[in-house]
């Protein structure tokens, strides 16, 4: 099996094992969204059909040649590894998908790193969380076209190189935000966005948004995954130079 080299200093230990490793986030060869009506869907032993929020497959084979088939329901987030291969459950607002890790997908084996740009605490900087309106909703929208509807958490409200930027943010004020920004390193030295953890802030509001926390998200590493698009207020127009930048590919 043919295994992605080290990643450079810049990423953790955790961060790579967790991109590059057999079945990590490079691994994804395909996403299938599932009917009713049993089918093969490549990559995927078996046949496979969705039951009630589920995904249902036939005709698997266990690892031991001449095995007898059997079938198998997956709830969202479980798996069944089958050979090399893992079979895993999604599901977006009720529609099920089958994803499949393959550890011999080109996303993997050519991945040779990931690209940072330095460390710099001048990119740690201060804002307010502001909580949103009682019954706001935000819309969502992701990679592939879909859009769904949530409630609204907030923003946070803060300076980038002297420029007002109110950052629309997901996640639990009491225990950590999250943001998709894009800016005007998009598409030019970074990938065209990225997602961001933010601490959660204090009683008061304030925070510390440390763009250097900045990190690909899944879509940068495989095409088979459904990242949400930044919202029109995260677009910034300044270059953020912190944080993951691109990945390194033979």
């Amino acid at each position: 099996m043919t295994l992605p080299a080290s990643t450079p200093d810049t990423v953790t230990d955790a961060r790579w094992r967790a991109v590059s490793s057999e079945h990590g986030i490079a691994a994804l060869r395909h996403t299938h969204w599932l009917d009713t009506e049993p089918r093969e869907y490549d990559g995927a032993p078996g046949v496979w059909r969705a039951v009630d929020g589920k995904v249902a497959g036939a005709g698997l084979r266990a690892d031991a040649p001449g095995a007898p088939a059997d079938d198998v329901v997956l709830a969202p987030g479980e798996h069944l590894d089958v050979g090399s291969v893992r079979l895993k459950a999604i599901s977006r607002e009720g529609s099920p998908a089958l994803r499949v890790f393959d550890p011999e997908t080109p996303g993997r084996t050519r991945l040779r790193g990931i690209l940072s740009f330095p460390h710099d605490d001048a990119w740690a900087l201060p804002g307010i969380f502001r909580p949103a309106a009682e019954g706001e909703i935000n819309v969502i929208r992701s990679v592939d076209g879909y859009e769904r509807e949530e409630p609204a958490v907030g923003t946070i409200a803060l300076e980038v190189d002297g420029s007002p930027v109110e950052l629309t943010v997901t996640g639990d004020p009491a225990h950590g935000l999250s943001a998709v920004i894009a800016d005007a390193t998009s598409n030019v030295d970074a990938y065209r966005f990225r997602f961001l953890e933010i601490d959660a802030p204090a009683a008061d509001g304030t925070v510390t948004v440390d763009f250097n926390q900045a990190y690909l998200p899944p879509c940068a590493f495989s095409d088979h995954y459904v990242c949400p698009l930044p919202p029109a207020n995260n677009r910034l127009a300044v270059r953020v130079e912190a944080g993951e930048r691109i990945t390194d590919t033979a």
